[in-house]
C-alpha cells in the first residue's frame, strides 16, 4: 500500500470544521452553566443542580472530543511529515492512528448529542406534566 502526502492533507478540512463546531458547543454549554449558576445562588433547586451536573458532564465529554480531534489533525500532519521524508511505513502507520483519533472524538461527539437530546426530552417532559395540571 502507498499513501501519498496529500491524502492526509484532506483530514485538514474535516477536523478543522469539526473542532469549530466543538469549541461552538463548548461555549454555547458554557454560557447556559453560567445562567444556571446564577439562577442556583438565588434560588437554589435540585432540578437546576442536576442540569449542572449534567452539562458539566457534557463539558468533559467536549474536551475529549477537541483533544482527540486535535490529536487526529497533530497525528495527520505527522504522517505527511513521514511521508515527505520518504518513511513510507510510518506514514501509514501515523495516517491510521490519526483516522482512528478522528473516529474516537466522532464517537464521544455521538454520546454527548445523545446526552444532550436526552436532557431535552426530560426537560420538555417537564413542561408536558405541567401543562396536564
Amino acid at each position: 500500500m502507498t499513501l501519498n502526502i496529500e491524502t492526509p492533507a484532506l483530514l485538514f478540512s474535516a477536523t478543522s470544521l469539526i473542532l469549530l463546531a466543538y469549541t461552538n458547543r463548548f461555549l454555547t454549554i458554557a454560557t447556559i452553566v453560567r445562567g444556571l449558576k446564577k439562577n442556583y445562588e438565588e434560588k437554589e433547586s435540585s432540578k437546576i443542580l442536576l442540569e449542572i451536573k449534567n452539562l458539566n458532564l457534557r463539558i468533559s465529554l467536549i474536551r475529549y472530543m477537541q483533544m482527540f480531534g486535535v490529536l487526529s489533525l497533530f497525528l495527520s500532519v505527522f504522517a505527511m511529515l513521514m511521508l515527505f521524508i520518504d518513511q513510507q511505513v510510518f506514514g501509514i502507520y501515523f495516517f491510521g492512528l490519526s483516522l482512528f483519533s478522528l473516529l474516537v472524538s466522532l464517537g464521544v461527539s455521538f454520546w454527548e448529542i445523545s446526552i444532550s437530546a436526552n436532557a431535552l426530552r426530560l426537560h420538555l417532559s417537564g413542561l408536558v406534566e405541567d401543562d396536564k395540571n
